[in-house]
C-alpha cells in the first residue's frame, strides 16, 4: 500500500523491548523483497513460529480442459450451487503462471484460519457482506468491494448472508498502477480513486484464548495444516505499509473522453503480466460523430476475461449477470453485429463488470467446460434477435463488451 497505517499499542522505537504486564512481546517484521520492499511490524503475545502439531499436506490438483477449437467462450456461472467455504469452495475457472481466477460461492463458514504463503489475493464481492477477521484487525466488506489480502496474512471470513465472489490469486504483488502514483507513493489527481476510498482494518481485537486452532497455509502449490495452541490473532499492535484493505467498485471514478477511451482507462489494479479493470456506469463519448462503443481490436499479446456484475446485457446475446466471457489471444473481438449503429447517440451506460487482461495465455479448467454455452463463438455470425432495439434498453449496447 502507498500509505502508512497503525493500530493498537506500539513501542516508541523498532526492535526494542516491548512488554505487556511484564511479558516481553514478540516482534515480527513482515516484509517484501528481502527487507527492501514495503513492510509492517507486528507485536505478538506468542511467537508466530510456535506450532503444536504438523498436520496433513494436500497438493492442489488442476484439471485442464483443452477445447477442440480455439474460440471465444462464454461461461454461465449464476446457477452454480454453493459448495464448501471461502477456501475449500474455490472453483478454478482459468489460470496461467501469473494468476488464477476462481469462482467462489460458499455453502458453509470457515471453521479454521487461512494464510496464503505463495501470493496475494483479491476477492471481488459480487453478493454478500461480512467481516474479514485478520491478524491486522477486522476488515468489514460489502457487495461491490474488492478485498485485497497480501501474502502472509492470516484470516478468516465471517459472512453475513449468501456470498458470491470472483477470486484472483497471484504469486506476484497486487499493486495500484504506477501511473496513478507520484514518486512518493501518493495517488495523484488524475487517478480514478484516492486514499480516502481505500479502507484498511477498522479495529484490532487482540485474542488471548488458548486451545487448539487450525491454520491452513498455501505453500508449495498445496495446503499445509498446522495446529496452534493459541489464537492466531494475538497481535497487540502493528504499523507499516503491508495490510489487507478494501476498495469499492462503486468508488471508481470512470474516465470519459470525446471519443472512445481504451480499456486501460478502466484499470484498477496491476499484477505481474496482468491487470484488473472496473467497468462502471459512466457518461459516454461526446463528439458528435463518436461511436460510443468499442472498436474491434486484436490485443495480440493479451487474453481478456470479463465477469458481468450488474446491468441489463440483453443486447449481447446470452450475456447475463454472472456471465464470464473469454476472448483469447490470436483472435479479434468487438461489438456484435448492429450494435455500433444502435449505440450512436447514446449518452451513458449502466453496466458493471470486472475485467482481467493477461499477457500470457490462460488455461481452462474442467469446471469451465461445465459452464461453457458452446455458442458464443458464433454470436458475431448470427443475426440480431428480431424486435429488439436500442431504445428498449440502451444500457446493454454501450459498454466495452
Amino acid at each position: 500500500m502507498p500509505f502508512y497505517h497503525r493500530l493498537g499499542d506500539l513501542p516508541r522505537k523498532r526492535h526494542v523491548q516491548f512488554r505487556e504486564n511484564g511479558l516481553l512481546l514478540t516482534e515480527e517484521v513482515m516484509g517484501l523483497e528481502g527487507f527492501s520492499g514495503n513492510e509492517s511490524i507486528l507485536y505478538h503475545l506468542q511467537s508466530p513460529c510456535r506450532v503444536k502439531e504438523l498436520g496433513e499436506f494436500e497438493a492442489i490438483e488442476r484439471e485442464e480442459w483443452v477445447p477442440d477449437a480455439h474460440a471465444h467462450r462464454h461461461f454461465q456461472s449464476w446457477d452454480v450451487p454453493p459448495e464448501g467455504d471461502e477456501i475449500g469452495g474455490r472453483r478454478l475457472l482459468m489460470w496461467n503462471n501469473d494468476v488464477e481466477i476462481s469462482f467462489v460461492r460458499p455453502a458453509e463458514s470457515m471453521e479454521y484460519f487461512f494464510r496464503n504463503g505463495e501470493g496475494d489475493e483479491v476477492y471481488f464481492v459480487h453478493e454478500g457482506s461480512g467481516t474479514l477477521e485478520t491478524t491486522f484487525g477486522d476488515v468489514p466488506y460489502r457487495e461491490g468491494d474488492y478485498v485485497v489480502i497480501p501474502r502472509g496474512t492470516t484470516y478468516r471470513f465471517v459472512p453475513e448472508g449468501e456470498q458470491r465472489y470472483l477470486l484472483f490469486e497471484t504469486p506476484g504483488l497486487i499493486q495500484i498502477p504506477k501511473r496513478y502514483r507520484n514518486e512518493h507513493g501518493q495517488l495523484m489527481e488524475h487517478a480514478p480513486y484516492y486514499h480516502r476510498d481505500i479502507h484498511p482494518p477498522a479495529a484490532l481485537r487482540t485474542h488471548r484464548e488458548r486451545g487448539e486452532f487450525l491454520v491452513k497455509v498455501r505453500v508449495r502449490d498445496g495446503y499445509q495444516d498446522y495446529v496452534l495452541d493459541y489464537h492466531p490473532f494475538d497481535v497487540v499492535g502493528w504499523d507499516g505499509y503491508v495490510f489487507p484493505w478494501t476498495f469499492s467498485i462503486h468508488d471508481f471514478e470512470p474516465i470519459t473522453g470525446r471519443i472512445h477511451m481504451p480499456p486501460p482507462s478502466h484499470q484498477t489494479f496491476a499484477g505481474p503480466n496482468f491487470v484488473i479493470c472496473s467497468f462502471c456506469p459512466r457518461k459516454l463519448d461526446f463528439d458528435p460523430l463518436a461511436i460510443p462503443i468499442p472498436y474491434h481490436h486484436s490485443n495480440l499479446q493479451s487474453e481478456e476475461m470479463i465477469y458481468y456484475v450488474d446491468g441489463n446485457f440483453s443486447s449481447r446475446k446470452g450475456i447475463e449477470i454472472g456471465s464470464v466471457t473469454l476472448h483469447p489471444s490470436g483472435l479479434p473481438h468487438g461489438p456484435q453485429p448492429g450494435l455500433a449503429e444502435k449505440s450512436i447517440g447514446m449518452s451513458e451506460t449502466h453496466e458493471l463488470a470486472v475485467m482481467c487482461d493477461t499477457f500470457h495465455p490462460l488455461k481452462l479448467s474442467t469446471f469451465a467446460r461445465e459452464l461453457d454455452d458452446g455458442r458464443y463463438a458464433y454470436s458475431w455470425y448470427e443475426e440480431d434477435s428480431p424486435g429488439r432495439t436500442a431504445d428498449e434498453n440502451p444500457a446493454g449496447v454501450t459498454s466495452h463488451f
